[in-house]
């Protein structure tokens, strides 16, 4: 058939074919599953005019013949879809629109089909036939959405008033209406609640305002982050109500259900700021070569009973979340601060995993269950570690026979390929009003390690034990590294003289790190080797935890903090009583549940660190610093500076000598001209362009 010529709009008001064409297809996406003929579109579209439905049928026509209608019948088309529609989550979201994953190949779709979805949604999409060769998708439906509320500032520069929101990846602003809108909120940082997300409007709607604060204040600022990923620093009136009645007396009758360990030297040790203490050690001599050490835990789950109103709540934050000058607790502070805290000097309900050890760190034998303790001394890792080096001091013995069993359990596991990442903390000292002074990365002691060790080893203890039983638990699973990813690494690490065994990976990659220690090469292959694993999660389908080379693990040691933790507790102490059954499935969605909370806290606290560091390197604007490339993009570099691990990014368009291009083999820019290279590991020298604390982003150029 001959193309038509497409016509523009005209005085008598003629529709061009493309405008028309683009109207058709909507109406077929609309009603995918109805066949529709000229008549009834020209209904649906309201078009009166002859010229309009003279050039309908042609666009009919021509869909049909381009591959995107099916005539059905003579003159009744219906929209060719690929496939039916598929459930999937969005995987993120940018001023653009949304990315997602369809196995394992990432697709975009406009934000103008996307029906407002974002990162963490639960989506429908289907597909139609952009070309013969194309596919195009669309969000026909949100199923659940992950985020209902954000923090932003209003524009009222138009007649209406819109919530430009402080996630500059989100893709459309917030319409307010006037009635909701007082004069008391404008220049200050809201949070909003939608209240319509009807894709026929142009903006979601919004149905309540929450006054933040004032705009670029600290406080206003770090509880816009809190917000944003999800979380609260305020506890239900509800939640917070259940709690007056719960008492700190115990009971001889529960005293007598448990271990009673009082009578053992035990203590905690933890950073200094810390107030929730949900882990304690305790040791005795059995014999002349063996020990006992217990692993005791806060028993969260004496005073959080299952669906009551404080479970439900830390059920929805998952897990605790610690900024750069606050945590956000996942518990109410009356619970991990004080009745679930493992403080010195007071009688605490413990879940504990005792260990018979001999003097080679070898386990004997070991045992589960509750018990009472009473915590002798609060450590400091400084103060332990301080007692350690000088050799003396309260508990020295027993503090040196615990930190030589871990040294030996922690070699042990290395050899038997635990991968062992050495990564660093970042710190700020703060003056009183919360302004960064200072920036250094945390001191690693042999005390943390101490700790780690111990922690690791009931951990893993709990899961195998549960695992025996076969019984419904929740596991703490990291899955072996993708192939591509390994690929990659091997050959960009030929080029520096090394290889890797792939029969025997794990090792290979522990040695691979202690061979590069100290080498120009060690950032770039570190950080390689890092994203070349796979992220733990949270699971009741036990696979093993491949980065720590256990068959099973779990965790168990912090149900103060994370939600997963009080899950296992229950679990065990239901398995050990004989209790109820348990439904697997609810089991599994809520562990993915908290897998989804443990990403967003992780985000919330990078963002928290990343406000510091702006707000930190504005007072140097100007100043020259030495820096590695941490990552390498078609759009510029990021260097953190050695100096403070401050991050920012080098845009391409400022690097003035040539015209560069991303190689995505050697992780470089590289000139077209002087074939320079900028490498992923690179030292270079930087100068501080700006620092803009709305956007939280810092701008180097080199020098």
């Amino acid at each position: 058939m001959k193309k038509n010529k497409k016509l523009t709009k005209t005085k008598r008001g003629v529709l061009s074919q493309k405008k028309l064409s683009k109207l058709c297809l909507d109406v077929f996406k609309l009603y995918p599953l109805k066949p529709l003929n000229y008549k009834q579109l020209s209904k649906i579209l309201k078009l009166k005019g002859k010229g309009d439905k003279l050039i309908l049928i042609n666009v009919l026509a021509e869909l049909e013949r381009i591959g995107l209608l099916t005539e059905i019948s003579r003159g009744s088309y219906k929209i060719c879809s690929v496939s039916k529609t598929i459930i999937t989550k969005v995987k993120k979201n940018n001023k653009g629109g949304i990315v997602i994953e369809i196995n394992k190949e990432e697709l975009f779709i406009n934000k103008e089909f996307c029906c407002f979805a974002l990162e963490g949604d639960t989506v429908e999409v289907m597909f139609f036939p952009k070309s013969k060769k194309k596919i195009h998708a669309e969000i026909i439906n949100v199923i659940k959405r992950k985020k209902t509320s954000f923090s932003g500032t209003i524009d009222n520069t138009s007649n209406n008033f819109f919530l430009v929101p402080d996630d500059k990846k989100i893709y459309f602003d917030l319409f307010l209406p006037p009635k909701i809108v007082s004069k008391d909120f404008l220049d200050k940082k809201i949070l909003v609640n939608v209240s319509s997300w009807d894709k026929k409007n142009k903006n979601p709607v919004a149905g309540k305002i929450k006054m933040i604060g004032e705009k670029n204040d600290h406080d206003s600022e770090i509880s816009s982050i809190i917000y944003d990923y999800g979380f609260s620093d305020t506890f239900s009136k509800e939640c917070l109500r259940s709690l007056k009645d719960v008492s700190s007396t115990i009971s001889s009758n529960e005293i007598k259900k448990r271990f009673d360990v009082r009578n053992v030297t035990t203590f905690t040790i933890d950073p200094e700021e810390a107030k929730d203490f949900d882990d304690a050690l305790s040791i005795k001599k059995l014999s002349s070569k063996t020990w006992e050490v217990g692993v005791h835990i806060a028993d969260v789950s004496h005073f959080v009973k299952d669906e009551s109103a404080v479970d439900k709540e830390a059920l929805h934050r998952g897990t605790s979340v610690y900024l750069v000058d606050r945590v956000v607790p996942m518990l109410p502070e009356i619970l991990s601060n004080d009745l679930c805290s493992l403080k010195p000097n007071v009688d605490r309900l413990t879940f504990s995993v005792f260990f018979e050890i001999n003097e080679n760190s070898k386990i004997i034998n070991y045992k589960i269950g509750k018990s009472i303790i009473h915590s002798d001394y609060r450590f400091t890792y400084e103060k332990a570690e301080e007692i350690l080096t000088k050799r003396s001091g309260i508990f020295y013995k027993e503090l040196k026979l615990l930190n030589d069993f871990a040294k030996r359990l922690r070699k042990k596991r290395e050899d038997d390929g635990s991968i062992s990442f050495e990564s660093k903390e970042v710190k700020f000292l703060l003056d009183d009003k919360n302004n960064p002074i200072d920036v250094f990365f945390k001191k690693p002691l042999s005390t943390h390690k101490l700790i780690e060790e111990f922690m690791l080893l009931a951990n893993k203890t709990v899961g195998k034990h549960i695992s025996l039983l076969k019984k419904p638990f929740v596991y703490r699973i990291h899955d072996v590294p993708d192939k591509e990813s390994i690929n990659s690494l091997n050959i960009l690490i030929k080029k520096f003289g090394y290889k890797l065994d792939k029969k025997n990976l794990s090792k290979s990659i522990n040695n691979l790190l202690n061979e590069i220690k100290g080498k120009s090469e060690q950032t770039l292959i570190e950080t390689l080797a890092i994203r070349s694993m796979a992220k733990a999660q949270y699971s009741t389908n036990n696979i093993g935890h491949y980065g720590l080379s256990f068959n099973y693990y779990s965790h168990f040691t912090s149900p103060i903090r994370r939600y997963p933790d009080l899950m296992a507790h229950r679990l065990l102490s239901n398995y050990i009583l004989k209790e109820k059954v348990i439904d697997k499935d609810s089991l599994e969605l809520n562990c993915k549940h908290c897998s989804d909370m443990e990403i967003a806290a992780t985000k919330a606290e990078r963002e928290s660190i990343k406000y510091m560091q702006v707000k930190f390197l504005k007072q140097n604007i100007g100043g020259v610093y030495t820096g590695i490339i941490s990552g390498v993009k078609d759009w510029g570099l990021y260097v953190e500076l050695i100096e403070n691990s401050c991050e920012g990014l080098v845009k391409v368009s400022s690097i003035k000598d040539d015209h560069y291009y991303y190689d995505e083999k050697s992780f470089s820019l590289i000139g077209y001209k002087t074939k320079k290279s900028f490498q992923l590991g690179q030292k270079v020298k930087i100068k501080i362009k700006n620092a803009d604390l709305e956007k939280k982003q810092i701008d180097f150029i080199l020098v």
